[in-house]
């Protein structure tokens, strides 16, 4: 289907740009159709942060919340509720990760090594597991944006009552992502491989979207077969250990009883030696074991007290004991109760066990079924190295990727890592492809690059800032643009390296045209008026 832009053809040389009719890219638009792409940020940047540094954001955060504080980070930048509330049936808890309107973050990448910087610090995750959530958790939000029905039917009321509807989820494009971003993290079980519930961010709609990929996301799902086969284990450990426990605590509890109940019956042999009256029979509690018959006659306190030559207890002292007695007892059938929680504890591990190892079977026969069609897929035709054209991936603004096209089918071939160009200044030089890119927008900048014609990867950037307007002029071995210092519009010659040679004298109009002529260049100051400026100097005569 040709629907790009008209190509660029072979010469030996153009000084004019690339006179391309504006196509904007349907496929990226129609996200009901399409698999969910991000749109990320693509161009120039103002300044660079290392890896650690971006990641650094969501660790701070993590600290924070691992220290059991119910919120961190300030609204207007990154931060996090932590709501956990009353049980509400199989309703989740959530961590909100939201982004505010300050937030430089304009990639996917840097913002999945946000959170994993989270997940790592708050819920002690290693870097691999962190990782592999983030992207999940990042395309379950994509999923489920503006899904108001799902949110509700899944979260916990107090989550959904620090939520916007209008902004629950993540949006696919990055500029919509300051201010308009509520990220639902759904928890799972504290303390475990399972803090992050990996059921809800790995379901089937997630798994779609992954298979949806060139790739049919393998890495990323047998990643996930192999933490739920994790989480499996962990939890198959948990329960024995909550069994072994708790028939220790049994056996000594019932230990406990049986000294008890011998220490009655020695009580009541005294009150019936010394001709109290006969004490109510006690009611055993249901599920106690049965005791052991009663004591031979002579082990008795007032046997051995009068064996020992002392006097016999007296009631007083009897009722004592049963009191302790009774005491030890209400202790046991607390301990009891306890040991009750930990039996149902450890039945509830093993059925979270076997759903995980189960959610886990299936996906892996699922992935192993992809494998094989992947495998069996016809290799793709070689189409030649294609053409030189532009695609515009916004409907209203010039900017987009230059791209290669198969002259024959119209297939793209390839295209730019840098999706910021502006489609209207692009120049080919003698084979090499100038142009203006970027955007101010967070951590962006606007300036020149050199694009690789084969390749279609960035060559070199300028370390000028560019008016986001400014046309690209080619006059000899010159570019010429309109550069921005401290919000003034000059004009800027540069060499082919894209280091500024010189700079206008006077402020230009920031809308101004260059022409050329025999020693000079004619331009506009900011009043509109003519600027007549020497091209080599970009002085005034």
């Amino acid at each position: 289907m040709r629907r790009f832009f008209l190509a660029l053809l072979a010469a030996p040389a153009l000084l004019a740009p690339l006179s391309l009719p504006a196509q904007v890219n349907e496929d990226e638009l129609e996200q009901g159709q399409a698999p969910i792409s991000f749109f990320n940020y693509e161009g120039p940047q103002a300044r660079i942060e290392t890896r650690d540094q971006i990641r650094g954001i969501g660790y701070s955060l993590g600290r924070i919340i691992f220290g059991a504080a119910g919120s961190a980070g300030a609204r207007n930048r990154y931060f996090v509720i932590h709501v956990v509330g009353p049980a509400e049936g199989v309703k989740l808890d959530a961590d909100i990760f939201g982004l505010g309107y300050d937030v430089g973050v304009d990639h996917i990448r840097n913002l999945r090594l946000i959170i994993q910087g989270y997940l790592e610090a708050a819920y002690a995750y290693n870097e691999r597991d962190a990782a592999l959530l983030a992207q999940y958790i990042t395309i379950y939000n994509a999923v489920y944006r503006g899904d108001w029905d799902y949110v509700t039917g899944r979260y916990k009321g107090p989550v959904t009552a620090e939520l916007n509807p209008a902004h629950a989820g993540l949006s696919i494009r990055f500029d919509e992502w300051p201010g308009q971003t509520l990220m639902l993290v759904p928890l799972g079980r504290p303390d475990s491989l399972s803090a992050i519930d990996t059921s809800a961010i790995s379901d089937r709609q997630v798994v779609e979207e992954l298979r949806k990929d060139d790739d049919m996301g393998i890495e990323q799902r047998q990643g996930m077969v192999d933490l739920k086969e994790r989480e499996a284990e962990e939890a198959e450990q948990r329960a024995r250990e909550q069994r072994q426990e708790a028939e220790e605590e049994q056996r000594l509890i019932d230990e406990e009883r049986r000294h008890i109940e011998e220490e009655r019956r020695r009580i009541d042999e005294e009150r019936r030696i010394a001709g109290e009256p006969e004490q109510p029979e006690r009611q055993e509690p249901a599920g106690r074991p049965q005791q052991e018959p009663p004591a031979a006659p002579g082990s008795s306190a007032t046997d051995r007290a009068e064996q020992a030559g002392q006097e016999p207890p007296g009631q007083e002292d009897r009722d004592s004991r049963e009191r302790e007695l009774d005491a030890q007892e209400e202790a046991l059938d607390r301990r009891q109760e306890a040991v009750e929680e930990k039996r149902e504890d450890a039945r509830r591990d093993e059925e979270f066990a076997d759903q995980k190892r189960e959610e886990a079977r299936e996906e892996r026969e699922n992935i192993a079924r992809d494998q094989q069609a992947l495998i069996n897929e016809e290799p793709r035709k070689e189409t030649g190295p294609g053409i030189i054209a532009a695609i515009i991936e916004s409907q209203d603004s010039p900017l987009g990727r230059i791209i290669r096209v198969s002259p024959e089918t119209g297939e793209e071939l390839g295209r730019s890592t840098v999706n910021m160009i502006n489609t209207r200044t692009i120049y080919s030089v003698n084979g090499r492809l100038f142009a203006i890119a970027g955007e101010n927008r967070g951590g962006g900048a606007v300036r020149l690059i050199e694009v690789d014609p084969e390749s279609l990867e960035t060559k070199a950037q300028g370390n000028d800032d560019i008016h986001p307007q400014s046309p690209l002029w080619v006059s000899g071995a010159d570019l010429f643009a309109v550069t921005v210092t401290g919000g003034t519009p000059y004009l800027g010659r540069f060499n082919y390296q894209l280091t500024r040679l010189a700079r206008s004298s006077a402020a230009v109009h920031p809308f101004a045209s260059v022409l050329f002529g025999d020693g000079f260049l004619l331009t506009q100051r900011p009043d509109g008026s003519a600027l007549v400026l020497n091209p080599q100097t970009l002085a005034e005569p």
